[in-house]
């Protein structure tokens, strides 16, 4: 058991860059422990299986995600600039040298039809990000629905940021989410 906090998070880090990069089925347990610099043993001890693994890896990157759209919101003045921050912390990632799209969505995308738990984490993720900018929305006095347009904004513009690799998308999505929001907020809540 890795009874070490600090050992811990530098497996968990280890495995993150590994299947982040190459991909989660591509990448062994030998690879992570060669990564990480511990033993087979101890690995497997603390994790129990690369599933379990995988799991802790999704929770620290929602954890990043969580942590970075909410820094960036908490810099805006306004609603409508909290909304705006999303886009504006997606184009710093995606310029990003190791960017690679959405864990979650490659997570889901690799693993999602035969792994319950993989589908779950990525669920609940999406579903949790789909809450806060609904919170944002209501803040700023906005329609439900206006929620859910911004959120697949923001989804779609992780594919095809990845997919294209250019940090395009990010922009594009902004001057989209301008227009709506524009156009669903009452004209005090854009201000």
């Amino acid at each position: 058991m890795i009874d070490d906090e600090a050992t811990r998070s530098n497996v968990i880090e280890a495995a993150d860059r590994l299947f982040y990069s190459r991909g989660i089925q591509a990448v062994g347990m030998d690879a992570v422990r060669n990564e990480a610099g511990i033993s087979l043993k101890k690995l497997y001890s603390a994790f129990g299986s690369k599933d379990v693994l995988l799991n802790e890896v999704l929770h620290y990157r929602g954890r990043q995600w969580d942590d970075g759209i909410a820094a960036a919101s908490a810099a805006a003045r306004t609603p409508r600039d909290k909304l705006l921050a999303i886009y504006d912390f997606l184009n710093g990632w995606f310029r990003q040298d190791d960017f690679r799209g959405c864990a979650f969505i490659n997570s889901f995308g690799e693993l999602g039809s035969i792994s319950p738990e993989i589908a779950k984490a990525a669920r609940e993720q999406k579903s949790s990000f789909q809450r806060y900018v609904s919170s944002l929305v209501a803040e700023a006095g906005g329609p439900p629905s206006l929620a859910a347009q911004l959120a697949i904004l923001a989804e779609g513009a992780q594919t095809t940021a990845a997919i294209s690799g250019t940090p395009d998308a990010a922009a594009h999505a902004r001057a989209a989410a301008v227009t709506l929001i524009d156009a669903a907020l009452p004209v005090s809540g854009a201000a």
